[in-house]
């Protein structure tokens, strides 16, 4: 192809232009065509003789000062070289780039076709190489609601969530709604939305509770959603009912204790101790800000010990929010979920926990 593409610009520059006669060959074309044009005219007695001799006189001195005039040269080596240039340019481009790849590429690795990619062992195959067998399934079958059910998750792990919601959406249509795919479809929106919940993902989180009552996504959403409208005793209320409820280990329980702590509700077991609070009496702001640095700073430590720990993550993610540093809770954010794994419901907690204290996936992702 590279060679293809450098003869379509050679060979228009290697074409020698067509020969134009020289300003000395077309003046003596000139010269003879008047002489021709003379001896007409005398043979018509346009002119008299004598006439006719003196301009036959005055164009053969033409004709003799052009015969001994240099021939000039300077023009078409001027041309070669101009259309020497960009041929040697043109030339260099595939020689250099074939050197670079003798070099620095894999000649010998045979070439991997999207089609054979996606006809291999899916044991053998990366996740976006999956997603894309998927995708090119659903193309061609788009009434494949269990399809668009299993790539939904997916997409919500790759934080495509426009996609997730437009797959949530096509598997309600096809095989009917539920509890799980309204409450997908529902916090794919809100992502959507930067972490606001609008009235659409509410209208979804409203319908798995009519599936499910139980449902623990939507309950904690929707509490977050009667935060956001400033109705702070309902969302208090309904986040106390999801830990009463919820078994110890739950993630959602977790991310339901975490919003009460936000709100003022609850301390943490991870808080000061009775000593350090009688400490904390006692020294200026200065130093209390110092010792709250140092406690935020040791649970970073334990959290690198043991980075399985999802409440330890929930606590500094709201530490660094309460200091106002969104930059290091941001930052504590993005190693947890790599700790404990974006496909994991801890991991989804955490980031509802922080779209429900203004950290949006906007944030995050940036």
């Amino acid at each position: 192809m590279t060679l293809g593409a450098s003869l379509a610009v050679l060979l228009p520059l290697a074409t020698r232009p067509k020969s134009e006669n020289s300003d000395t060959a077309h003046d003596l074309e000139v010269y003879r065509d008047q002489l021709s044009e003379l001896d007409r005219d005398l043979a018509r007695g346009l002119i008299q003789p004598s006439e006719a001799e003196q301009a036959r006189a005055e164009i053969g001195r033409r004709i003799l000062r052009l015969s001994a005039a240099p021939q000039e040269k300077t023009g078409v080596e001027k041309s070669f070289s101009l259309r020497l240039i960009p041929v040697i340019a043109v030339l260099a481009v595939p020689l250099i780039s074939w050197g670079v790849y003798a070099r620095l590429g894999s000649p010998d690795i045979p070439s991997q076709p999207l089609g054979e990619r996606l006809a291999r062992n899916p044991a053998d195959s990366t996740v976006d190489e999956l997603v894309a067998r998927a995708e090119s399934h659903l193309a061609a079958n788009p009434s494949d609601g269990r399809g668009w059910e299993v790539l939904a998750p997916i997409y919500m792990r790759m934080q495509r969530f426009s996609d997730s919601a437009r797959a949530y959406d096509n598997a309600i249509t096809l095989l009917g709604s539920n509890a799980d795919r309204q409450s997908g479809l529902g916090e794919a929106m809100v992502n959507v939305a930067g972490g606001r919940i609008a009235e659409d993902a509410r209208a979804a989180f409203q319908a798995a509770l009519r599936h499910d009552p139980s449902n623990a996504r939507a309950r904690f959403f929707l509490a977050m959603a009667s935060a956001q409208d400033g109705r702070m005793e309902e969302a208090v209320a309904d986040w106390t009912r999801m830990r009463d409820d919820l078994p110890e280990g739950s993630p959602w329980r977790g991310a339901a204790e975490q919003a009460l702590v936000q709100a003022g509700q609850e301390t943490t077991e991870r808080g000061p101790g009775q000593e350090e609070v009688e400490a904390a009496a006692s020294m200026s702001a200065e130093e209390r800000a110092d010792m709250i640095a140092g406690m935020v700073e040791r649970l970073d430590e334990r959290l690198r010990e043991n980075p399985k720990d999802a409440e330890g993550w929930t606590q500094l993610i709201r530490s660094h929010l309460v200091l106002g540093d969104a930059d290091k809770a941001r930052d504590a954010l993005t190693r947890a979920i790599e700790a404990l794994g974006a496909d994991s419901e801890q991991a989804r907690a955490l980031i509802a926990f922080a779209a429900s204290n203004g950290l949006t996936m906007t944030e995050q992702v940036q």
